[in-house]
């Protein structure tokens, strides 16, 4: 987010080695008084001239880091193209500390081949898991060497949503919690046939009981559209032009006493 990098937070972080390893050290040394691991996440770099994934794999794994994953990606792509899988099998090589790769991962038949080509030990499960929740059942019963279960029908995502929406109300209350749930309508019932007019009432509901009288107009037996596995969901979009940073921030990868303790004080994150 620009609103993040142009701090020195986020993807861009890593450019400066030495404030990386001062976080990381410092929030090593804070968790390990509770016994809580710390992992770390980036990107490939900021953009192809400026990667920093290597050293922030070699800098997480010398301040005592328990695993890194690695979404397979710069900050300037975002989320367009193609994750570079090659990257995460060359950190693994590089560091002695469990990667866990990330990028790309819509099926769990995408996870065995990830961990296949990289060897990498794990996978992180971003935008895959839109209006699929169960992708982590079926994770988990392709890592154990299960049989794959079947593909759910159209009754069974409606069960799935009004349990989201059921979790969401008791988060947030009722009127919350089902207006966030708007957001994935689109993402459940992608490739499914549901008209128009059902699919504009589930983007405006406020009440289980809203949520309710569209569900049962749904037709339960309908199939999974075996059309949409394996296709992207959620943000994809183009590459920025640039990313944005602070000002002089490329000109060299150590920060010095530079004092950047506004960076948190309205935006955070990765």
């Amino acid at each position: 987010m620009p609103k993040v990098t142009r701090r020195g937070g986020g993807g861009v972080l890593p450019w400066k080695r030495d404030r990386l390893e001062a976080i990381l050290r410092a929030t090593v040394r804070a968790a390990d008084a509770f016994g809580v691991p710390v992992t770390i996440k980036t990107r490939l770099g900021i953009d192809a001239e400026h990667l920093t994934y290597l050293d922030a794999g070699r800098i997480a794994e010398d301040a005592g880091v328990a695993a890194i994953a690695l979404h397979g990606r710069t900050v300037q792509q975002a989320y367009a193209g193609q994750a570079d899988w090659d990257a995460i099998g060359t950190l693994v090589q590089a560091v002695g500390i469990p990667v866990l790769g990330n990028g790309d991962i819509w099926e769990a038949s995408d996870a065995l081949r990830m961990v296949e080509q990289t060897g990498c030990a794990g996978v992180v499960i971003g935008r895959g898991c839109l209006g699929r929740p169960w992708l982590f059942r079926d994770l988990a019963d392709a890592f154990a060497g299960r049989p794959g279960r079947a593909l759910p029908t159209l009754g069974e995502v409606a069960a799935m949503v009004r349990r989201h929406a059921e979790l969401l109300a008791d988060l947030h209350g009722e009127r919350w919690g089902l207006t966030d749930l708007r957001k994935h309508m689109a993402w459940y019932f992608k490739g499914f046939p549901v008209g128009g007019d059902i699919r504009s009432a589930l983007g405006l509901v406020s009440s289980l009981a809203d949520l309710d009288a569209q569900l049962v107009r749904l037709d339960p037996e309908v199939p999974f559209p075996v059309a949409e596995l394996g296709a992207p969901r959620g943000r994809q979009g183009t590459p920025r032009e640039r990313v944005t940073c602070p000002y002089g921030w490329l000109d060299s990868q150590t920060l010095g006493d530079a004092d950047l303790s506004a960076a948190e004080d309205d935006a955070s994150g990765g």
